[in-house]
């Protein structure tokens, strides 16, 4: 599953020593969506990808992740566990054909490749 929204809070880090002995860390976040109601979500990261994505508050994100409920002494808790995070503007597009890195910064259009004559039955260029 996935939710966008921003970052409008994080939690302190929370970590520990598990029964069989191996450190654990996690980090919970909370995210604002963008709907017409907006809703506030918490959801957290385990181990290497609380360093690995090295969410900030504020940022616009879209999280990846699983929904797990566990039952302890008779009561239920749910955890969001995001797997993923994709910055919103990470995924650059890349320039339509004919632009440089040069004209395409400066919005210089270049001029259209001549296809010669074309047929007015066939319009194709090709």
């Amino acid at each position: 599953m996935e939710v966008s929204g921003k970052i409008i809070a994080i939690l302190p880090i929370q970590g520990g020593t598990s029964k069989s002995g191996n450190e654990w860390k996690k980090q919970d976040y909370i995210l604002e969506t963008h709907d017409q109601y907006p809703k506030k979500i918490c959801f957290n990261l385990w181990g290497e990808k609380i360093d690995q994505y090295a969410i900030q508050s504020g940022e616009e994100v879209t999280v990846s992740f699983d929904i797990e409920s566990r039952e302890f002494n008779g009561k239920w808790y749910t955890n969001i566990n995001g797997w993923k995070v994709d910055r919103a503007g990470a995924a650059q597009t890349m320039p339509a054909a004919g632009y440089t890195p040069d004209n395409f910064a400066t919005g210089a259009v270049p001029t259209a490749p001549d296809f010669g004559p074309v047929n007015p039955i066939d319009d194709l260029p090709f």
